[in-house]
């Protein structure tokens, strides 16, 4: 009785399906029949990845596809997208199908034509963002037809940091576009790591640096974090410049969190034998700073010590530092408070790393045996 029901389900949506396409085609000149059509569509696919497999067996995923580079409506061309998106997400098949330079090429046309609006936009980075999400190829295609070029343009213009009202309509939706963007960026770099992607991005960090540096809010901070650890995720060709580093300091003494890109940044950095060029930022005396404040969990003091153990690893310049700013006062006071056994451990790894310059350090570690 069960599996009859099942069954029953199953051939309900596929002639719900069926009916909704040959919609779409018979509603070509009623452009918001065609909207609630794909919306009905695209409410069906979601989370579904059988129902998105049979639209596309039916053609109704290639249709939708021409469907949005033809219709002469707007709405239309919105509701297609966010359709296309919704199906490619939920079906890896559907994905590979899709995944094609031609794809990517009609986006673009999207993404610099002048008389797209913001949501049309957004909806284009949307698809573009599903395309390249943990598919290799699609991070290839989204380098090698300039489209990733084209993505990093609208990180660098799409906000203003003298215009950051997100209350004003107007500035909610470039912020909602710019947010899309840095998402993709991510997925852009990352599942699978792609390093030639990771080297393009880089070439941000500059404009990364200027908004960290002038803004407080969270919701740009915090995205531009993501953004950069990723890119310079296990990638020494990546390293962020100092300058951005230091920005990313900032941006932390601003409660604004972003201790894990901190670390992941500093031991790029080390990887790469650049530490040294973070001493003159005073970097540990500002990761110190930062470790003071009150308000910290558990992992976010790992993290900030993890990145102290990696600035102090392989730079006695950087090891200086952090004893002419009490560093190992505060470690020795981390071991003897904290019952949590991460957290000793990254303070033993700051410890270790200096034990050849203070006899304080020999002291300490005893205490963790």
């Amino acid at each position: 009785m069960e599996n009859q029901k099942v069954q029953k389900k199953q051939c309900d949506l596929k002639t719900d399906l069926n009916l909704l396409l040959e919609c779409l085609k018979y509603q070509m000149d009623c452009p918001v029949s065609q909207k609630e059509a794909l919306i009905t569509i695209y409410s069906i696919c979601q989370q579904n990845s059988e129902a998105s497999e049979y639209f596309r067996e039916i053609g109704g995923l290639m249709f939708i596809n021409d469907l949005a580079k033809s219709s002469a409506h707007c709405i239309v061309k919105e509701a297609a997208l966010f359709t296309l998106g919704i199906i490619i997400e939920s079906n890896v098949y559907c994905q590979q199908t899709l995944c094609t330079s031609a794809l990517f090429e009609d986006l673009i046309l999207f993404l610099i034509n002048k008389d797209s609006g913001v949501n049309l936009k957004r909806m284009s980075v949307y698809v573009i963002l599903v395309l390249v999400s943990n598919n290799k190829s699609g991070q290839t295609y989204v380098r090698d037809t300039g489209c990733i070029s084209l993505l990093l343009q609208l990180f660098r213009t799409t906000l203003s940091t003298s215009e950051m009202n997100l209350s004003d309509e107007n500035t909610n939706q470039c912020y909602q576009l710019w947010s899309s963007v840095c998402s993709t960026l991510c997925a852009c770099v990352n599942n699978p790591q792609n390093e030639d992607n990771q080297n393009i991005c880089c070439s941000v960090f500059p404009y990364a640096k200027e908004w960290l540096e002038s803004c407080t809010e969270p919701e740009i901070v915090r995205p531009i974090c993501s953004f950069v650890g990723l890119t310079v995720a296990n990638n020494r060709r990546g390293c962020p410049l100092p300058e951005t580093f230091l920005a990313l300091s900032v941006a932390g003494r601003l409660c604004v969190k972003p201790f894990s890109t901190l670390s992941c940044c500093v031991l790029e950095l080390t990887k790469a034998a650049m530490g040294v060029a973070l001493t003159k930022y005073h970097t540990v005396s500002e990761l110190l700073k930062l470790l003071s404040n009150d308000t910290l969990d558990a992992g976010e003091k790992i993290s900030i010590i993890l990145t102290i153990g990696h600035c102090t690893e392989v730079c006695e310049e950087n090891q200086c530092e952090l004893l002419q700013n009490n560093g190992l006062p505060l470690m020795i006071q981390v071991l003897t408070e904290s019952q949590d056994e991460e957290l000793n451990k990254a303070a033993t790894f700051v410890l270790q790393n200096c034990k050849q310059m203070s006899k304080l350090t020999v002291t300490a570690l005893k205490i963790t045996e």
